[in-house]
Order: C-alpha cells, then structure tokens, then sequence
C-alpha cells in the first residue's frame, strides 16, 4: 500500500486497520513513521552524492589552483598574466564561499550553545561519538577522601554493587535502562536545543541569584539554610519557558547550597549523565529513569553539550502520594575550568503535535544543580522547581510538597550527600566499627551490606504509589487509621529473593506530635523494640553485628536476635537498615532466616535470600508556614508492612488475612503513640 499511496485517506487507512486487526492511530503513524523514514533516506542518499561531488570538485578545484601557479607565458616565458575567470572557476569560487558561510554560520550556533568558542576542526571532532568512561563515582569518592586501600581488599565487583553501579542481581529490583520509545520525530531537535539553552542561562541565574528572588527560611539547629522561591520576582525575571502553568497545578521551589564528598565536580557530573547511576544513587526518590534518545553528545568527546531527552518516575516514599511522571531534557554545560551545570527542563511545551500529547501529572521547570570544586569536595548548588497537580496529594502530605521538604531540593542534596559519605566511609574505613564483631570476616561484611541494599531497594520500589503497583484504599475499617490505610496484594511465582505466595502490603500515614530525631532514635533502638514490635518476642534485642555507614550514629546496617537465651537455630535474626539525614530519616527490616545468614556473613552470595522488607519512613512535619498550624513541630510518619498470607501463589486473598494486616498497622501505632505519650491522632 505504502509504494502505491504515501499519504492514504481515512478510508483507506480504516480498511487497512480492518484487515490487519490493528486501531487506526496505529496505522496512522505506521505510516507518518514510514514517510519520515523514507524522507531521511533520501536525504541520506542526496547528501552522500552532494558529499562525492563537492569532494570532486575540491580535487579539482586543487588542480586548477597547482596549475595556475606553474603558468607561464609561451612567448616572453615568464609569469602569466590570467584574464577573466571561467564560468566553471566562478562557480567553484561561488560554492565555497557559501560552504566557508555555512560553517562559519554552524560554528557560531554550536559555540553559543556549549557557552566557547567552537574551531572548524572541533565541531568535526565532536561528531565522533562519546567514548564510556572508566570513571565512576565510588572510585572519585575512594580518591576524595584520600582511600589506600588495597585493591586486593575490596573487590570491585562488590563496591560497584553498594554504590549501585549494578543493579540487576537485586533480584526483585531492576531499574529498566533501555531506551523508551516516543514519537520525538515530529519535533525539531533544534527546538531541543533552543529549550535547553534556555533552560541552563534560567537555571545558572537562579543559583546565583539571591533575595529578592529567593527567601531565606529560618533553619533549625545545625540545619543548612533552604530557600523559597519568590513567585513575582521570578515573573518578572524569567519568561516561561515550558507554557502556561495547566488548571489546578502548583507551583514549588527551593534552593539548598552545601558540600558533597567527592574528588571532582566532572566525576559528579558523570553520575548525572549516566541514568541507572543516577537512579540509584537516589533510589528513594527516582523510581525508575530511561534516556529515550541522545540528542547530542557533547563536544570533542567530553560531556560538555551532552543532550539527553530523558523520562523518569519521581516518588515520594508512601502510597497516599501519586508518583510524578515526567519527559524532559537533561543538558550539561561546562561553566569553567572544575565548574559544571545540568538542568532538567519538560518538553511539555514542546508537545504540540497530537501525537505527542501525554496525560501531564508533573512538569519540571528548569531544574538542577551547578558543581563547583573546592579544596573540600565539591560545592553543590541545588534548585529544584516543579508543578503538579495538588488534588492528587492526600492531604497530610499537601503542606510538605508545596513547602519543598518533601521532593525539594534540600532532599535532593541531602541524600546525595549521604550517598557520597557512606561510600567514602566504606571504602576508605574498612576497620571493623566499635560494635562490630571480630569474628565476621571482611567478605562476609561485604556480602550483609549487599543484602541490605536489595532490602532498601525492594521497600523504596514497593512503596511509589504508580500505575504498575495500583495501592487500594481499605474500606469498612474505622478508627484513627481506617481511611488512611492502602493496601496491595501481589502473587509470587519463582521471584528471585522473594519467598513464593500471596504477598499482602499494607501502608499509612500518621501524624504524631514529636520530633523526627526522637521519633527515629525511638523506632531503631534494639533495647526498646518490644514496645511496637511483635517479632522481639516480649523482650529487647541482641545486637549481633554492626556496620557503619556514615558520620552520624544512625546511618548503619544491622543484625540483630530476637531471645538471647534460646540457641541459634530457634532465634529470629532481624536485618536492619536505619538511615537519616537532614530531609528525614528511614528505620527498613526484614526477618531472615539463620541458616541464609550464615551463608552471608560467611562471604556467600546473597542473591537467593528471601525478603520481605517492612519499615517506617519518617518525615519533619515542616512549619508554621507550611500550614499545618498547630502541627508544626512534629513528625509525619509512614509505615509500611509487608506479610506471606499464603504460601502457594495461586490462593485467594481471604478476609481473614486483611484483617489481621489492619490489626497489626493499627496496634503498632497505637503503641508507638503510648511509648512516645501522644496524645494527639
């Protein structure tokens, strides 16, 4: 059909989706896909035949000129004297002052967008595809904090694996880093271009623009200063660059400046070019990242220039808030010799073909962070500017999205900054903590902190409330909890690192009038575990093993036995994961069985370990300003339970099994709440 009609009507694209069971749209852009593809191949064609004949004429064009300079005179045998040009002369002299306009014309867009000037010689280079580098950010880290470890004491394949360099074996968590596929032909990738200009000259402007555009919050003690952003002077300094804001979307910004452990801005940066390393390095906040296309590469090799059109899921850690979906660029720009930019900007304003239309439910303006080396590590600027629908947002949560505390960029940098730390400390600290046993080896320590971070994994992905894990409200239960609760019911069948059957999750959120930092102190005390939880059997735990993670006392991994006093093998063995910073602070467990744990600490591998990883996820309840009024001072607290209600996959949910979930989310509140004395719901 396509040889015959490059353009079918209606009629003839209905009758072709009759005959071929396909929707029409689909035979729409099959064709629009065809006729583009055919398009470009014959530009290719033509400009391999225009590429021939120019060279043709350039050896042509040398002839003539190597002729010329040996002319001589027949009659008086000295220099010719020439007349006028030929017309074949002319012409050449005519093409290549156009071809000398059309790369000097090249040369002077390219330079405006990489910010120097750009030689003939440079933008052929930068043709050349971007080679992969060796380098990556726990090795920078390793080199900041001044490692001389042996590399015979840390294998690679192992620190790769804790800096998530390598996900796949996680088993139950894998961060999908295959190209996506969009219709992005029918947009003009000058247009991307242009939009990433913009996007970077707003985003350079805002980090280092101060009042009145950005106000300063009163920070709490020992906390970094956040700012706001002040919507009527953003108005007036900046033109949109992504449209109008939609109906019944609101707006959030923040800035946060602070210093992150590593070598090099350049090795930070390459963390933020490479999808899955950025991903993971935030895995409690990206749920899942692509590239769906390169649009540049970068110039000469380098980063620099680098266009990237990227989607990703951003997530707040708990089921009563939508995951944002977005489509954007992500431009990275070399400002000076150690001080880069990227920026993330939508492409919403972009989508104006039908074909591109997307269901929005967040946009992204122009934001990122600009890296600057320092004696210390790197200084990193963080602005982060976003809209999105506020009705989506259950209302306990509504306060902290606007204020920027809870996907703002003090979270941002606070967790990037954790990141960096504890893999500097791993790397470069590898004597055993005060609290740790003598009698684990060291392939054993690695092989628990890999565990972990497939338990860290698997509760972060478990928790985003998005559309291919669809949380359910929980009906006709009453109380402080009943309308909050979520639940979700999975069948495992053969999963790696999931035990087989009917997975029930259940999640809420609570609001308790106490701070984060006693909250979290209270929730990851072994000694005081008996008071909420079922497992410690009435008693207090028993450390076993503990593995530092970071400077403060709260970031660690964890072992810990239910009843001393019974034998090994009757014991249960609680893995456990607490971290926390600035932005707020996360208390992750899994029971595991003794014998896998032997296995572990004795250096096996860990891939096969069932988990079912349940925690709490604990948030400042922000301030006065924010809105909550009267609840200014404490703690938003999410908790998260996930249980085996059947152990073959193929049985039915009973009622039975939600009500035990319900009773044990509840009861646990409940005691957490008489432990802490809250009195307030």
């Amino acid at each position: 059909m396509f040889k015959e009609f490059h353009h079918p009507d209606e009629k003839q694209r209905a009758q072709l989706s009759r005959q071929l069971g396909l929707d029409p749209r689909q035979v729409k852009f099959w064709f629009q896909n065809r006729r583009t593809h055919l398009k470009n191949q014959l530009e290719r064609q033509e400009n391999a035949r225009l590429k021939h004949e120019n060279d043709k004429l350039r050896v042509e064009n040398l002839s003539i000129r190597e002729a010329i300079r040996d002319l001589v005179c027949s009659c008086c045998g000295g220099p010719a004297v020439l007349g006028e040009l030929s017309p074949e002369e002319h012409q050449l002299r005519l093409e290549n002052a156009r071809l000398r306009d059309e790369l000097a014309r090249v040369c002077t867009v390219t330079s405006k967008f990489i910010g120097k000037p750009m030689s003939h010689m440079e933008l052929l280079l930068a043709k050349e595809p971007h080679p992969m580098t060796g380098s990556s950010l726990e090795l920078a880290v390793a080199v900041g904090v001044g490692s001389s470890v042996p590399s015979s004491k840390m294998p690679v394949s192992t620190i790769s694996e804790l800096a998530g360099s390598t996900s796949s074996s996680t088993g139950t968590v894998t961060t999908p880093m295959v190209t996506a596929s969009l219709p992005m032909v029918s947009i003009d990738k000058s247009k991307f271009a242009q939009l990433a200009v913009s996007a970077m000259n707003e985003l350079v402007k805002m980090a280092r623009m101060n009042e009145p555009l950005w106000i300063p919050t009163i920070p709490s003690p020992g906390s970094p200063i956040m700012e706001t952003l002040n919507f009527k002077e953003y108005l007036k300094a900046f033109s949109p660059c992504v449209g109008v804001k939609p109906t019944g979307f609101v707006s959030e910004a923040s800035r946060e400046s602070g210093i992150v452990t590593i070598d090099s801005s350049a090795a930070l940066m390459e963390v933020f070019m490479d999808e899955r390393r950025w991903s993971d390095i935030f895995y409690c906040i990206v749920a899942k990242a692509s590239i769906v296309e390169e649009i540049l590469p970068g110039v000469a090799g380098s980063r620099n220039g680098a266009l990237l059109l990227m989607q990703a899921e951003l997530q707040m850690l708990s089921p009563l808030v939508p995951i944002r979906e977005v489509t954007f660029l992500r431009f990275c720009k070399q400002l000076a010799e150690g001080a880069w930019a990227v920026v993330d900007v939508s492409i919403d304003g972009l989508q104006t073909d039908q074909c591109l239309a997307t269901n929005t439910k967040c946009r992204r303006l122009p934001s990122g962070c600009v890296l600057q080396d320092t004696p210390n590590g790197c200084k990193v600027t963080w602005v982060e500017h976003a809209e999105y629908p506020e009705a989506s947002v259950h209302q306990l949560y509504q306060p902290l999205m606007r204020s920027g505390l809870a996907l703002g960029a003090g979270r941002w940098l606070a967790t990037l900054q954790r990141q960096c730390e504890c893999l500097a400390i791993l790397m470069s600290s590898l004597a055993a903590p005060e609290h740790d046993s003598a009698a684990v080896s060291l392939e054993g320590k690695w092989s628990l902190l890999k565990l972990a971070r497939r338990m860290m994994e698997n509760f972060c992905a478990g928790m985003g409330a998005s559309s291919s894990r669809e949380w359910s409200m929980l009906d006709g239960f009453t109380g402080s909890t009943g309308k909050d609760v979520r639940v979700m019911v999975q069948n495992s069948v053969d999963e790696p690192g999931v035990p087989p059957g009917v997975v029930l999750s259940v999640a809420t959120a609570v609001w308790l009038p106490v701070t984060p930092e006693r909250l979290f102190n209270f929730l990851r005390d072994e000694e005081l575990r008996a008071e909420w939880d079922i497992l410690s059997n009435g008693g207090p735990m028993q450390q076993v093993l503990r593995i530092s993670k970071g400077q403060l006392d709260g970031n660690s991994v964890a072992l810990l036995r239910a009843d001393h006093t019974d034998s090994h093998l009757n014991s249960i063995l609680i893995l456990q994961e607490t971290c926390t910073d600035r932005s707020g602070a996360m208390v992750v467990y899994t029971p595991v069985d003794f014998p896998a744990m032997q296995l572990v600490l004795g250096g096996g591998d860990s891939k096969n370990v069932a988990l079912l990883p349940s925690g709490f996820v604990i948030l400042p309840a922000g301030s006065t300003a924010s809105g909550l009024g009267h609840k200014a001072r404490g703690s938003l607290l999410t908790v998260a339970f996930q249980i085996l209600v059947n152990s073959q996959p193929t049985a039915k949910l009973t009622v039975e099994s939600v009500d035990t979930v319900y009773s044990l989310i509840s009861c646990t509140i409940e005691k957490i709440k008489a432990a802490l004395h809250c009195d307030v719901c």
